[in-house]
């Protein structure tokens, strides 16, 4: 990252990397070969379907390839089979987690079965993240009962 500056404050400047060609072609292949539960997600995620924001399937990050991943946002999700559950698999999803975490991305994982049985859900935990992650408190909490003055105009 470049930086730069503005009168008095410096800016990081973003210049994004390349992406590596074996995990763009990875990319490209998972989001041909989507399981029925991503398919059924993406199918209520694509096109801003959801409050407005925007996702991407199978997006390419670090070393990884995202399920689904809002920029906006930075939450990543993950839909996971069976397969999972297995020690090797489990011990390299938290790895991940991590690694994502640590670059500010929160992710959030269901299992392809809660796609299938509780859809609604699955789709109000991805849209309560989403509001937890981009809705800043616009006021802030008033003084304790008695303490402050909430008519400053008027004496």
């Amino acid at each position: 990252m470049g930086e730069f500056t503005t009168g008095n404050s410096v800016k990081k400047l973003f210049i994004p990397q390349p992406v590596p060609a074996p995990l763009l072609e990875a990319a490209r292949n998972m989001r041909k070969g989507m399981t029925d539960a991503k398919q059924l997600l993406w199918f209520c995620l694509r096109r801003k379907q959801i409050g407005g924001f925007r996702f991407r399937r199978q997006h390419p990050f670090e070393r990884f390839a995202l399920d689904f991943y809002c920029c906006e946002a930075k939450l990543a999700m993950e839909l996971d089979g069976g397969h999972h559950n297995e020690v090797g698999v489990h011990a390299r999803d938290n790895e991940r987690t991590a690694i994502l975490e640590h670059h500010g991305i929160k992710v959030i994982r269901f299992w392809n079965n809660e796609v299938f049985r509780n859809m609604e859900g699955v789709l109000q935990t991805i849209y309560d993240t989403l509001l937890e992650r981009t809705t800043k408190n616009p006021l802030p909490d008033p003084p304790p009962l008695g303490e402050g003055n909430a008519f400053p105009h008027f004496k």
